[in-house]
């Protein structure tokens, strides 16, 4: 049996036109679903649903065979695990899904590359604390990093933060709540991981589906404006 670990929501719905490229449905919709197996067309291929966040670890330990994950969550996993956090995922395809970017943000009236240049203390929310720290570190700013796992637009409001490090997309979120992206950190898409030992144990099934992957991926980016 294969295991294949994805997220609801915008990774999931990206991964399955790759899936269908590969000659797999997923054959419940997780929406309408409790479940968190579900069966594919392929009777050796599965997929769990897990959080965003626990993929990594799903296919580091042997949960899943393979998974796809953001950027964003694989940078925060290795981070986590400290020196070798790497070790145990292996990263053959940058699917070019489920993108969007990595910014700082404020509120409108907060005068950000004032407070960058004369090395001001600032406070900045985020639940991407290994990220924004080496990011700041970069850049030579003091921040204190306050975690956060939700609703980040909220902080600035309220006065907990001075700025926040989050995902952004379209950017409609950031403008309905008063704020303004000042700092484009890095481009975010997903990518596809596999447990190194799982592929030399099931070479012969999972090989073909990273083949799969990357072809889908490449003409997919072929036809993106």
């Amino acid at each position: 049996m294969i295991t294949l670990a994805l997220s609801k929501g915008r990774i999931f719905d990206d991964t399955l036109p790759l899936l269908r490229a590969a000659g797999i449905e997923v054959l419940e919709d997780p929406e309408k679903s409790r479940k968190l197996i579900l069966p594919t067309s392929r009777p050796d291929v599965r997929v769990v649903l897990v959080r965003a966040s626990d993929v990594p670890t799903y296919v580091q330990y042997g949960g899943a065979d393979l998974g796809v994950a953001g950027h964003d969550v694989l940078l925060e996993h290795t981070h986590e695990l400290g020196p070798g956090g790497a070790v145990g995922l292996y990263r053959p395809v940058d699917l070019g899904i489920a993108r969007c970017r990595m910014s700082v943000a404020t509120r409108a009236g907060f005068d950000y590359a004032a407070a960058a240049r004369q090395g001001a203390r600032i406070r900045v929310a985020t639940k991407y604390t290994h990220i924004a720290r080496e990011h700041f570190a970069a850049k030579g700013m003091h921040v204190d990093l306050i975690k956060l796992y939700g609703s980040m637009e909220l902080a600035p409001l309220t006065g907990l933060a001075d700025a926040i490090v989050d995902l952004v997309s379209t950017g409609s979120t950031l403008k309905a709540n008063q704020l303004v992206e000042v700092e484009h950190i890095m481009d975010i898409s997903a990518r596809l991981v596999v447990n190194p030992a799982a592929l030399k144990l099931k070479q012969d099934r999972i090989r073909p589906l990273i083949e799969a992957f990357d072809a889908a991926s490449r003409a997919t980016a072929e036809l993106r404006p």
